[in-house]
């Protein structure tokens, strides 16, 4: 009995051409082209009736979005194909306790919308490095840190993005691995480039929804697949691959067997994988980098239209923080139940055989229960999803990665471009990220270590805590000054670059073959070494901030928490170069007749947002704008709705951590 019900799996995973061949109908081929048609419908209804021919309109959507885009662009921007394929493949190796990443950002949407996004609207910056050259002076943490983002965007977001991209695209279609990277960095790009933050946020709407049905969809497949969450509870403890030895290789027990703790997110603090203090402070530090102050997700939040709406967008992203939990990480578990010899293959010569890879194949637990599973349309509804969650990312992180390009490091080479040439050198520079990102494939391919979510969350915790240690103390300690933050900045990334060049040197190892990188640098728990980061790099910032002379107060107002109200007029330390960029635009007033325009040029124009050109404004009418956008003042109703959620949804994440402790 036990031969005749395997017998089948095994055929449908020896065979390559079974899975591509499943997606071969006319059901899902249909749902994948309605899929395309309505995402571009979509993206140009945005483009062409959203004001994408100035800087605020294109990289702020002229600072004019509701909530509802807010939230679920927010999710969107965060859910890329990474989670898909990352935390499935953490779930069905270890169990529950990778879940805590998605639900430690219910905590921190809230220190978002309540304490960061207030200070950054008051500030009036488009950009991250932007706040920092306002708070600090100068301009070389501006520099450092956008050029650390954007290598921090290639390192861990594009890469695992596309590369978990193209594992979904390579099992469902079949599809030559650079030939589907380049049609998705074609349509993604297309949008992104000429559309705008609008543009995007609009299209992450449509991508959540769709991303959400499909896995809700799936979910239940999947429960009543295995008999309902008891069953799941008691098949995924034995879900045990038969073959467990090749030739003269006899594996241990413990490559191969669920760890005892699988349904526990609070592990042992020594011998666990994600040990419990590494969990509550060491992904902390991470979450704090990540949700409030990465330009990817603080960009979203600076779009709103008032506080109320920002505060809104976070509260329904933290909502629906909580499903990747039960949609994406305990299918993955189960896909390790169904097909236990494919995902939880620990030979190397049989995970070969089935994924292409020597490590193991849980990276494929999620694109398998999907080809395997799903009926003729659904399954076609579900690659749709995997596609939305790789686009709705990566639009996000081009949008963002080119607004710190252009605001941060171009104008600092063009003092005196126009502004027309900063949006053409936005677009220009996505194009130059999407070949940097093709050619980084390779290279994430053979990084490949078995575990796509640990890689991109260890390289965030050798990265990520020097800045989520400036920012932190730029906002809440007003004596911090630039000497400290920058040197704060500096030598937390020389510790964490020495950790992460030394992981990459020895490898991280695998249960089969463990790593032989010295104690003393690997020792320590990726999470551990978070905090210890963290703590070294505040206590660097506040020793030199302290030995050297303080920030004026009259620098200071609505920059930082204690002087957030201040009415009183801030005199920018970075006044000198403001005034630099802003005096040619005096000078260049002289008024030349109208060359005429050509078929060609008037359809450039027009589908890049260049012929939009808004009536020219007095100065005092640009005073009034400019104080409407650094508004953060809220109706006091709307104030004490927003708070109550915000004391739930805090209330929620205390639950499900204790719940699943």
């Amino acid at each position: 009995m036990e031969n005749s019900t395997w017998s089948p799996a095994t055929t449908v995973t020896a065979a390559p051409i079974a899975p591509y061949e499943r997606i071969r109908n006319a059901p899902d081929i249909s749902v994948i082209v309605l899929y395309f048609v309505v995402v571009m419908a979509v993206g140009l209804w945005a483009m062409f009736s959203t004001n994408r021919g100035t800087v605020g309109g294109f990289f702020l959507a002229g600072r004019s979005m509701v909530w509802w885009p807010i939230g679920a662009s927010l999710f969107a921007s965060n859910i890329g194909s990474d989670h898909f394929v990352g935390l499935a493949g953490m779930g069905a190796s270890s169990g529950i306790a990778t879940g805590g990443f998605e639900w430690n950002a219910l905590i921190f949407v809230v220190v978002l919308g309540w304490l960061f996004v207030p200070i950054y609207i008051k500030a009036g910056v488009v950009t991250m490095p932007e706040y920092l050259r306002k708070r600090f002076g100068g301009s070389r943490i501006q520099v450092y840190l956008s050029l650390l983002s954007l290598l921090l965007y290639i390192f861990t977001k594009i890469s695992a993005d596309i590369f978990s991209g193209a594992i979904f695209i390579n099992l469902a279609l079949g599809l030559d691995l650079y030939l589907a990277i380049f049609l998705l960095l074609v349509v993604t790009g297309i949008y992104t480039i000429t559309g705008g933050l609008a543009a995007v946020i609009y299209t992450d709407t449509l991508q959540t929804a769709i991303m959400l049905v499909g896995s809700l969809i799936l979910t239940g497949f999947a429960f009543q697949e295995v008999g309902g969450y008891d069953a799941f509870v008691e098949k995924y403890m034995n879900a045990i691959p038969t073959v467990v030895s090749s030739g003269n290789i006899t594996i241990s027990k413990e490559c191969y067997t669920p760890r005892n703790d699988s349904f526990h997110i609070f592990r042992d603090p020594i011998e666990g994988d994600l040990p419990w203090p590494g969990v509550i402070f060491g992904m902390s530090i991470i979450a704090l980098w990540y949700w409030c102050t990465d330009q990817v997700i603080v960009q979203r939040c600076l779009s709103g239209k008032n506080m109320t709406h920002v505060k809104a967008g976070c509260i329904m992203c933290g909502y629906m923080k909580l499903l990747p939990m039960f949609i994406i990480v305990m299918i993955g578990m189960i896909s390790r139940i169904l097909y236990t010899e494919t995902v939880a293959c620990t030979v190397p010569s049989e995970c070969e055989k089935h994924c292409g890879t020597k490590v193991g194949c849980t990276n494929i637990a999620y694109p398998t229960i999907v080809v395997e599973l799903m009926p003729n349309g659904l399954r076609g509804l579900m690659l749709s999803v995997m596609l939305a969650s790789l686009m709705s990312s990566l639009t996000s992180i081009f949008n963002s990665a080119s607004t710190l390009f252009t605001m941060d490091l171009y104008t600092k080479i063009r003092k005196q471009a126009s502004e027309k040439e900063l949006m053409i050198a936005g677009r220009l520079f996505i194009l130059a990220l999407i070949g940097i990102s093709i050619a980084w494939v390779p290279v994430v391919q053979s990084a490949q270590n078995g575990q796509l979510f640990d890689y991109i969350q260890s390289i965030t915790s050798y990265l990520g805590p020097p800045i989520a240690a400036v920012f932190l103390l730029a906002i809440f300690c007003k004596r911090v000054n630039e000497p400290g933050a920058f040197w704060g900045l500096i030598i937390g990334f020389l510790i964490g670059a020495a950790r992460m060049i030394a992981e990459f040197a020895y490898g991280t190892g695998s249960c089969m073959e463990p790593s032989n990188c010295p104690t003393i640098i690997c020792g320590v728990h990726y999470l551990y070494f978070a905090i210890i980061l963290f703590t070294i790099t505040v206590i660097v910032i506040l020793v030199v901030s302290l030995l050297t002379k303080p920030i004026e107060d009259k620098h200071l107002y609505r920059l930082c928490w204690t002087l957030r109200n201040s009415t009183e007029e801030r005199i920018d330390l970075d006044a000198g170069e403001e005034n630099i960029r802003e005096a040619p635009d005096e000078t260049l007033e002289i008024e030349y007749p109208e060359k005429k325009k050509g078929c060609f040029r008037k359809a450039y124009d027009l589908f890049c947002g260049l012929d939009q050109q808004g009536p020219k404004m007095t100065k005092e009418e640009e005073e009034a704008m400019k104080k409407m956008l650094m508004d953060t003042s809220e109706k006091p109703l709307w104030r004490t709705i927003m708070n109550i959620n915000a004391v739930i949804l805090l209330a929620v994440a205390v639950f499900c951590h204790a719940y699943f402790a």
